[in-house]
């Protein structure tokens, strides 16, 4: 299996501070991911000021706060950006980021991000994927909260007006995700039905769903990660903590090894092992040459460096020539 394309995503997790979202890329560059991901809007183009917050972000901020105020709070401006992506090419992981309205992907186009990650939310706005996909760059397209009409639609939106390479991550919206909502089925679905590489964007508590859709041929992982759950602000709860994200991450690259090439045969460390874990046709009692081989005379016994036990019925009525010992292994050249 090809290298799993592990997304760290800090999202608006640095609370509007360019200092921790500085820590959060150190953080997703310690864990071994292989990009970190934020989030790119203007309140003003993205919320209404009366725009309800989703229940999970009523929870985790301020009840008195709109969502246009908790937005605005969480805006980056043109300067982080170039920071973190300074930063990030210090230290060696790819800063990526999800544009929410026109002039924030005109922007990260500007700074020639190298992906686009389009954000479930946006997967119906047809005019904005329009927007995104004549800026020719790859796409990695998140479907929460989508039909798989509503995911055709949006592909065929994107290749006609140039998208690059696209990517579907399957996803489900909401924070923390219900195990029994995930519906890992649904990425396998998608690969089938659009024959388009797949990944998964996952919300749930905990690693184990993410490594799970990688065993089931994810080749994108998108995690949200914190450096604190605790911290106050609307997707820290719902989020991994850097020791958490670092085991994820080796989990996967142990799982990208463990799947294989999918062809079956020993292994190079099984191999010492077939002697020692396989059977042979070993003699019952000591025999002398000319005797000829009767049922009685054969056992199955290990070591397996002998003639296997499936060939036993052929040696019936075989003459030795020479003598074996009790428990000795039959070999062919004992035979005549």
């Amino acid at each position: 299996m090809s290298h799993v394309f592990i997304i760290a995503e800090a999202g608006v997790n640095h609370n509007g501070s360019l200092e921790l979202a500085l820590q959060l890329v150190d953080a997703a560059k310690a864990s071994g991911a292989d990009a970190v991901k934020f989030q790119t809007f203007r309140a003003e183009s993205l919320a209404t000021r009366s725009a309800h917050k989703a229940a999970y972000q009523e929870r985790t901020t301020a009840v008195a706060e709109s969502q246009f105020e908790m937005l605005q709070r969480l805006e980056m401006d043109a300067a982080d950006h170039r920071r973190l992506i300074d930063h990030c090419k210090d230290i060696g992981i790819e800063f990526l980021s999800s544009p929410f309205d026109e002039e924030s992907a005109d922007l990260l186009a500007e700074m020639d991000l190298p992906v686009f990650k389009v954000p479930s939310g946006e997967i119906t706005n047809l005019a904005f994927l329009e927007h995104i996909a004549r800026k020719g760059k790859p796409i990695i397209l998140s479907t929460g909260m989508s039909t798989l009409g509503e995911v055709e639609e949006a592909i065929g939106i994107l290749r006609g007006a140039g998208a690059g390479q696209l990517t579907l991550l399957h996803c489900v919206t909401e924070y923390p995700a219900p195990y029994e909502e995930v519906n890992l089925r649904a990425m396998q679905t998608l690969k089938t039905a659009f024959r388009l590489p797949v990944g998964y964007s996952d919300h749930t508590p905990g690693i184990e769903v993410a490594i799970a859709a990688v065993a089931l041929g994810a080749e994108v992982i998108e995690k949200h990660f914190t450096l604190d759950r605790s911290l106050p602000g609307p997707d820290h709860a719902a989020s991994l903590e850097p020791d958490e994200l670092r085991e994820m991450v080796w989990a996967i690259r142990h799982i990208e090894q463990a799947l294989g090439d999918g062809i079956k045969m020993p292994t190079k460390s099984e191999k010492p092992n077939i002697a020692v874990a396989r059977k042979s046709v070993v003699a019952t009692r000591t025999m002398t040459a000319g005797h000829s081989l009767v049922l009685s005379d054969l056992a199955i016994k290990r070591p397996g460096n002998g003639i296997a036990p499936k060939l036993l019925t052929t040696l019936i009525g075989r003459t030795l020539c020479k003598s074996v010992d009790k428990d000795e292994t039959i070999q062919w050249d004992s035979l005549a």
